[in-house]
């Protein structure tokens, strides 16, 4: 339980900073900027690597759950109860963002250009989350500075170069609260699919280098 809070707890920080900076930035102006919302993803994950990576591991996204499961590092049985937990953090983040902000989308991910531009780039880009993350963490948990920075880095570092394309989610929670609380659904299938297959890829491409 303790484990389960500490999973809501961290991907509520994510979403709400991460879609908050989305939010603010649409709101005023961009000021926050595209940098600027890259790096507070990068940042909020990192943080909260170090605030719950030693209690629950810091997953904050089914795909890197079920990627530590695919990798043997995670019991089957701990796979639904965290990602519920991510599931209810991220919601909590996005209802209460909605009543801060009369935002229309409140942060939610959708495609620039076609779909399948899109679905192959978030799987691609949580392949690359998860096979660094699967090299820094220690078992089934992200902790320590090493994996703080590097995790948070590649996030980042994603974000940059993803967000303008496909809004860089590579997290099936991050995209589905904003979704479900805003009602817009239309695209949600690429940010729910493409980060499993794409962990997955990670994961294979981790067992091949080591």
């Amino acid at each position: 339980m303790t484990k389960c809070f500490a999973e809501a707890i961290g991907t509520f920080c994510l979403v709400f900073a991460g879609t908050g900076a989305v939010i603010v930035n649409d709101e005023f102006g961009g000021t926050v900027t595209h940098v600027g919302i890259a790096l507070t993803f990068g940042l909020v994950v990192m943080a909260m690597i170090y605030a719950v990576g030693e209690t629950s591991g810091a997953h904050l996204n089914p795909a890197v759950t079920v990627g530590f499961w695919l990798s043997r590092r995670f019991p089957a049985k701990a796979v639904g109860p965290y990602i519920g937990s991510q599931i209810i953090g991220a919601v909590v983040a996005s209802v209460l963002l909605s009543f801060m902000f009369a935002h229309e989308t409140l942060g939610a991910t959708k495609p620039a250009g076609p779909a399948l531009q899109s679905f192959l780039l978030e799987a691609v880009m949580t392949a690359m989350l998860m096979f660094v993350i699967l090299g820094v963490a220690t078992g089934a948990k992200e902790k320590g500075v090493l994996a703080g920075v590097a995790i948070g880095g590649v996030i980042a570092l994603e974000a940059l170069f993803g967000g303008p394309v496909s809004g860089a989610s590579m997290n099936p929670a991050r995209s589905l609260a904003p979704a479900i609380v805003s009602g817009h659904l239309e695209h949600l299938w690429i940010y729910l699919v493409a980060p499993l297959i794409g962990g997955a890829v990670g994961v294979i491409g981790h067992k091949v280098t080591t």
